[in-house]
């Protein structure tokens, strides 16, 4: 009987599709980039996997983020998760796009105390999932730099204030070390 291998996790298996489209993909801001054989990332801390409850507002409130090109774009407030991480009680504010108020899929603009240093300085970008009507799912392991992190000529929204955290969260993506770019 031959021995079972090892299968990849959901997030291996991501991150292994995330780098051969950014290689690949003439739509990728790195294609045709040489030498990129793929992105940094932390290690995978289970723990940095959080489902959370979340304050949804009385009423629909619309925001405008602003971006990196200048311009702002429309969202919706959804709702502000209050959670516990790493021993710090901490909030963000999760927003909806416009044509699917309720989801599934929320956006979720956050900087943290590694940006510019261990992550892009103007933030990182979390996709977060509704798992419950008020119930939402953030594995920061997911947590990605947007495009302007590359290239120029994207225009990329900006973390609101709120969404400021003065810990660091080691997971996701991060910057290549001194080491990764020799």
């Amino acid at each position: 009987m031959a021995a079972e291998l090892p299968r990849a996790s959901e997030l291996a298996r991501w991150r292994a599709e995330k780098d051969r489209f950014l290689k690949e993909n003439r739509g990728s801001p790195l294609y045709g980039t040489p030498g990129f054989e793929g992105l940094a990332y932390y290690p995978e801390r289970p723990e940095l996997r959080v489902e959370v409850d979340v304050e949804r507002p009385a009423e629909p409130e619309t925001v405008l983020l602003g971006t990196s090109s200048g311009d702002e774009r429309l969202y919706l407030v959804y709702g502000v998760a209050r959670f516990e991480l790493e021993g710090q009680a901490l909030s963000l504010t999760l927003f909806a796009p416009t044509d699917a108020p309720e989801g599934p899929r929320l956006f979720l603009p956050f900087a943290d105390a590694t940006s510019g240093s261990e992550t892009y300085g103007a933030g990182r970008y979390l996709d977060a999932q509704v798992v419950a009507p008020g119930r939402v799912l953030l594995d920061f392991n997911f947590a990605y730099h947007p495009y302007c992190a590359y290239a120029e000529g994207y225009s990329c929204p900006f973390p609101p204030p709120q969404n400021r955290l003065a810990v660091p969260v080691r997971a996701g993506e991060r910057l290549p070390d001194e080491a990764d770019r020799a």
